[in-house]
């Protein structure tokens, strides 16, 4: 049953309009992000960034130290965890918004950084 609804929702999303649908193709359903926003600490290896536009994202790196970088305003690079699925997810929501329904959605995502920098010492640009 849920799997109909999204279903329905996807295909209802790609009729909303082609300039909608083709815009948010673009950066949702990309495998390699470049997200810019305040890194927070969740646990001891993972990590949470808040863009300015309210998207949160999971993140975690073997490769970096997230950690000297918590309560800073950074760019992060990174693999986004099972990107095709993520995009459908973020279609759904968007055509959701589009539609009037579920005006406070914002994207959220699960990273593997592969790179970083920093912007500013705080969150507070």
């Amino acid at each position: 049953m849920m799997t109909m609804a999204f279903l329905a929702l996807f295909l209802f999303a790609g009729s909303a309009g082609p300039a909608t649908a083709q815009d948010t193709t673009e950066t949702t359903h990309k495998k390699v992000r470049t997200l810019r926003g305040c890194l927070e600490r969740v646990d001891a290896n993972e990590y949470k960034l808040t863009t300015t536009k309210g998207s949160t994202w999971e993140v975690k790196s073997d490769a970096l130290n997230l950690g000297e970088h918590v309560g800073h305003t950074v760019t992060i690079t990174g693999v986004v965890s099972h990107a095709k699925m993520h995009g459908m997810k973020e279609d759904a929501k968007a055509a959701q918004r589009e539609h009037g329904m579920n005006k406070g959605s914002t994207e959220h995502g699960h990273m593997t950084a592969t790179n970083l920098k920093m912007v500013s010492e705080n969150c507070h640009e």
